[in-house]
């Protein structure tokens, strides 16, 4: 909070922060953000897109001005994408694409009315079992997150204490996440957000957290959802120890690591 205060300028308009971040999981603390931007009178936007229908939101209560969701996130359709403003303080938006004025003039055509009762819909489902769905993915997430971890050399990325347990990113090292990847092509992850997954840099958000090159390049993003299954996830554990033990084997690093752990029990020697 103290690096965000120092960020704002006299001449900043808008701060914008995600609710919940699309590759560790990380719920940031809304309310506290929100009172500070009012307190210094900025415009406070924040992508709920991986939090609505999953965490808890009061955009009044965390002095949100705008909020971003997307309906994909939560079972519905792909297309629509709803920002929320509020009118005290008045927040006044320009169109990207100018057009009719039938829309308030902030957009140019008319909405598809079954897109938008689809949304809806989506949004009434989702506040209804939002409660269970979460205990449910929690109760999944620590089945996934227990198996990761009891593996050697495995690390949660983000705070452990703090993310959504739908979004698990782990790094296994002494293995190139893209390899992992391939090993695993029957099951759907990613190294990344959508955003990025198809680049090769390493991710600029691990690298936000400290993480060397080598760590964020061997990080997979696990999503866990509504429909997932608790032998879906054995299978997942299974197969993720099988081919992290194979992909290990091929590793000059890992082989390197074995070998200086080996020389060190023999001689008793300690290396930190």
């Amino acid at each position: 909070m103290a690096e965000l205060e120092a960020a704002i300028r006299p001449e900043t308009a808008l701060v914008s922060i995600m609710a919940v971040n699309n590759e560790i999981g990380v719920i940031q603390p809304l309310e506290e953000i929100g009172k500070l931007c009012r307190s210094k009178k900025v415009f406070f936007h924040t992508d709920g897109a991986q939090a609505v229908g999953k965490i808890p939101l009061n955009v009044n209560a965390m002095n949100v001005d705008l909020m971003s969701i997307s309906s994909i996130k939560f079972m519905d359709q792909k297309v629509l994408v709803l920002v929320m403003y509020a009118e005290r303080p008045r927040v006044r938006l320009d169109p990207i694409i100018s057009g009719g004025g039938q829309e308030r003039g902030l957009r140019s055509g008319t909405l598809a009315p079954a897109l938008v009762v689809g949304f809806g819909e989506a949004c009434r489902i989702a506040k209804e079992e939002i409660d269970y769905d979460h205990a449910r993915i929690k109760k999944l997430s620590d089945r996934l997150l227990n198996g990761l971890l009891a593996m050697e050399h495995t690390a949660q990325n983000g705070d452990p204490n703090h993310f959504y347990p739908g979004c698990v990113n782990v790094s296994f090292a002494y293995v190139e996440g893209e390899s992992l990847l391939m090993a695993l092509k029957d099951i759907a992850l990613s190294s990344g957000s959508a955003c990025t997954s198809a680049s090769l840099e390493p991710s600029y958000v691990l690298r936000a957290l400290g993480s060397s090159d080598e760590s964020a390049h061997s990080s997979i993003r696990f999503g866990i959802g509504r429909f997932t299954t608790e032998s879906e996830i054995d299978y997942v554990l299974k197969a993720v120890r099988d081919r992290v033990t194979f992909l290990r084997e091929l590793s000059p690093l890992w082989s390197s690591y074995r070998k200086v752990s080996l020389w060190t029990v023999l001689s008793g020697v300690s290396i930190k």
